[in-house]
């Protein structure tokens, strides 16, 4: 069976209903007005997704709910059995739970991992245009970021390897996006095995975030940089949570998985000394029932994204020429290029905001890589997707 095959009509109702965010202490909802100083905006922003956690998840807390005793959670060994086995079953990559280390996020891990393992001074690689936050967890730690700039050519974005192998000389720790947000690309065997070489021929400790390696379309194949055959375990930590395949990303619970003992223990030293080694017991429920009840759901939603990214750019091509945008590899996020509108960047900015009255994230946020660019977010119902590129088309056609 193949993912076209499992999408049947109550499949596409239960994903096209719209779910009403306003007052519900959404960021991506709440907050968009005071960011983008109107009411009526509909925001396409913030990296979660306007569906529901599978019913598996909703039905595992509501269970936990009803138990009525939330005390401290005990060793979660359960719970990173089910990541192990996730990712050997879906990914088929072996891991140890005894590699594993929880965490309150993400974020929170690479600003974690860039404390342990670099010092004041150290250089640390990034590849922008990426996430916002690889830049502030570098230089709020008083590292220096060492910029190693993906190359954007005939519309596909990819590694510029003999600038990496120049900065890696003099770097102690690069920060990979694999797949890659926000330009979607899902990096390949031969691009990570070629970038590992160079990190392991310098030196050079691998953080590698992977909170999107669920999310890949037709054709692409998601390879966590840690299953390659490199020999590279000593010199790998791999981030990933269920936050973004499974829409639970207000439940703050992630996992580092750090084969290398050695890394292992310092890491765990300074979570232990920032009192941050204690996990949500919600969190833990969610994360166990998603990697183990959750597939279904998944291949399901999978299929619809991929019909929403080829919406997207089909949309847009027909509708709004002046703007380019490829079908992402994977993640639900588009990056638009809107360089031919010949706005500067605050006033490509407001244009979204105040004439479009969509609310997406400042392409410059992720570089100045980004500069011309806006990502956005098209992890939502079909019927808000639409209205948003057709107050996008009216708006560009106006100023036309």
């Amino acid at each position: 069976m193949n993912k076209g095959d499992i999408m049947t009509n109550s499949n596409i109702d239960k994903f096209d209903t719209v779910i009403a965010r306003h007052n519900s202490g959404s960021t991506k909802w709440d907050d968009a007005p005071a960011l983008f100083g109107s009411k009526d905006v509909l925001p396409f922003w913030v990296a979660d997704m306007d569906f529901p956690s599978p019913p598996a998840v909703n039905e595992a807390l509501a269970a936990r709910v009803q138990h009525g005793v939330f005390g401290y959670p005990s060793p979660h060994s359960y719970a990173y059995d089910a990541v192990t086995d996730w990712l050997d079953k879906r990914h088929n990559w072996k891991t140890n739970p005894e590699w594993m280390v929880s965490t309150p996020g993400v974020v929170t891990a690479i600003t974690l991992a860039v404390q342990t393992f670099t010092k004041p001074g150290d250089k640390v690689i990034i590849q922008p245009p990426v996430y916002p936050p690889f830049f502030s967890s570098v230089q709020n730690q008083g590292r220096i970021v060492l910029e190693n700039p993906l190359v954007y050519e005939a519309g596909n974005y990819t590694i510029d390897f003999d600038d990496l192998a120049e900065k890696a000389r003099e770097a102690k720790m690069l920060i990979l996006c694999n797949p890659h947000n926000p330009v979607g690309r899902v990096w390949s065997r031969s691009e990570l095995t070629k970038l590992v070489k160079i990190c392991l021929e310098n030196n050079v400790l691998l953080l590698t975030d992977e909170i999107h390696g669920d999310l890949v379309y037709t054709g692409h194949q998601y390879i966590p940089l840690a299953s390659l055959d490199t020999d590279s375990d000593d010199k790998i930590i791999t981030l990933t949570a269920p936050s973004k395949t499974f829409n639970t990303a207000g439940l703050y619970t992630s996992i580092a998985i750090i084969p290398n003992s050695k890394l292992r223990s310092q890491f765990s030293q300074t979570v232990q000394q920032l009192g941050i080694s204690k996990s949500n017991v919600f969190g833990i429920t969610a994360l166990e029932a998603a990697y183990r009840h959750g597939a279904p759901w998944l291949d399901e939603l999978l299929v619809y994204l991929e019909g929403n990214a080829q919406y997207l750019t089909e949309y847009i091509a027909a509708n709004i020429p002046s703007i380019n945008v490829d079908k992402p590899q994977g993640t639900y996020l588009a990056w638009l290029d809107c360089r031919n509108l010949k706005l500067s960047q605050p006033e490509l900015v407001q244009f979204f905001a105040q004439k479009a009255k969509v609310g997406l994230n400042d392409g410059v946020t992720f570089g100045h890589q980004g500069t011309g660019f806006m990502r956005l977010n098209f992890g939502c119902p079909r019927p808000l997707l639409a209205e948003g590129l057709k107050r996008i088309s009216l708006a560009v056609n106006q100023s036309i």
